[in-house]
């Protein structure tokens, strides 16, 4: 079954992949893996800000961690690989928090739980789930992701 029919099954409607904010391409794919740059939480169009630990939620940061991830899916569709995502390798999540804040593995769920629920046991992957004192744009939360290609 394709990455596009999964999706679909799932009710899943991926946004549009958004233009990167800086010097930088939102996929590189080489030598078998597609690197996709971090990506932010985009919800119907407008960007989840805030802080974990103040104000915001954590059912709030792991929907952002969703939307982040739902954004990395839509990144490598725009890059022609969706359908060519043999396994999810990394995760690397960073989450706006407080120093007292120390949930972050919770809120980096968001996005790991998506990759199971559309990859199966190849979105089982590695993962870091890190405190930043702040994220561009004001973003709650950022993911970027490592992903293997099938050749």
């Amino acid at each position: 079954m394709s990455i596009e029919n999964r999706l679909n099954e799932l009710g899943i409607t991926l946004p549009e992949a958004a233009a990167p904010v800086a010097s930088y391409v939102p996929v590189v794919v080489t030598g078998g893996f597609a690197h996709v740059s971090g990506q932010l939480p985009f919800v119907d169009g407008v960007l989840v800000k805030g802080r974990l630990g103040d104000d915001v939620e954590l059912v709030e940061g792991m929907d952002a961690a969703r939307a982040c991830g739902l954004m990395i899916l839509a990144q490598l569709k725009n890059a022609g690989v969706l359908d060519n995502v043999e396994r999810v390798v990394k995760l690397g999540a960073f989450v706006n928090s407080t120093p007292e804040f120390t949930a972050q593995p919770k809120v980096a769920n968001g996005a790991s739980d998506l990759m199971l629920e559309v990859f199966g046991d190849a979105g089982r992957h590695a993962r870091a789930a890190v405190s930043a004192p702040s994220l561009p744009l004001g973003a709650a939360v950022e993911v970027d992701a490592i992903v293997a290609l099938a050749s």
